[in-house]
């Protein structure tokens, strides 16, 4: 067994909690990577980990190695990686997350970008409006959509978000016009349930909030799903600008309280404190927030 292999079994299987998310992470069989772990145990003469029917648990001589071996094998990937990329670009596999709304429209086009010139760097871009564990799904760079809760994480704001209010035009040719938030408690509402307070509407009037909490017609995790309701007629809905697309420029959709700001929403990236961030990750976020500038987001 190689010791690198070895301590790079021990630290997935350590992270994800399972052999069998370890070697997903790792691209190989959980055979193997039970293999790798217990003949680092017998190389060491210690156990590292306390296997069970259900989770492996972790010995405090593990605790020991945990604490040290990210790192080591982060500095390792990291000088390989610089000597492999000065010639040719960056190299091997960026494991990314991204909510899907936001993913699908946006995210897979800035990766695009972003790997056209290394033609070694393989992307997997991985779409969950769920929490995702980072450590346990081997994650390097997650994007995020409002503030970051997690204090073990690191973070860096990228750009921020805004909403418009839309409705159609043939919802509005049978509804009033509203002219404040507090009219939309006579309109039918298409809410999205991704959003913090999902039914609680939030708009800015020189500066100073105005919170109205809306009554619901339809309910959706999808801020597309909302978009498309709402140029179906269904109701007025708060989209994000970036799922608007070409709505507005085409008459679809009709921008609604015009006179009203809307608070932006920070877009971050985040990823696992304490590891030492890879130079092609490093060179991703400084290209997102580029990105994020050019497209108005910044």
């Amino acid at each position: 067994m190689d010791l690198i292999d070895g301590l790079r079994a021990f630290v997935a299987t350590a992270e994800s909690g399972s052999f069998t998310g370890a070697a997903e992470r790792l691209g190989i069989s959980n055979r193997l990577t039970s293999k790798y772990v217990a003949e680092l145990e017998e190389r060491l003469g210690v156990r590292l980990l306390q296997r069970t029917t259900r989770r492996v648990g972790i010995t405090a001589s593990g605790e020991a190695l945990l604490a040290r071996a990210p790192a080591l094998l982060d500095d390792l990937d990291e000088m390989l990686a610089e000597v492999k990329e000065d010639g040719s670009g960056f190299s091997g596999t960026l494991r990314i997350s991204a909510p899907v709304t936001f993913g699908e429209i946006y995210v897979k086009d800035l990766l695009s970008r972003f790997a056209a010139p290394h033609p070694g760097l393989t992307i997997d871009l991985r779409l969950s409006d769920a929490y995702v564990d980072l450590a346990a799904e081997g994650i390097d760079l997650a994007f995020r959509i409002g503030e970051a809760s997690v204090s073990s994480l690191k973070r860096r704001k990228l750009g921020g978000i805004r909403s418009t209010l839309v409705a159609s035009p043939d919802y509005l040719a049978t509804h009033p016009v509203p002219a404040t938030p507090e009219d939309l408690a006579a309109h039918a509402c298409i809410v999205d349930t991704n959003r913090a307070d999902p039914a609680r509407w939030v708009f800015l009037k020189d500066g100073s909030p105005v919170s109205v909490q809306v009554p619901t017609r339809f309910m959706v995790n999808s801020a597309q799903v909302a978009r498309d309701l709402a140029e179906a007629g269904d109701g007025i809905a708060f989209c994000p600008v970036f799922v608007l697309g070409d709505s507005l420029e085409r008459g679809r959709l009709v921008p609604l309280l015009e006179d009203y700001d809307n608070p932006a929403h920070p877009i971050t990236a985040v990823w696992l404190e304490g590891r030492t961030l890879p130079r092609k990750v490093r060179a991703l976020i400084d290209f997102a927030v580029a990105d994020m500038r050019r497209s108005g987001m910044g």
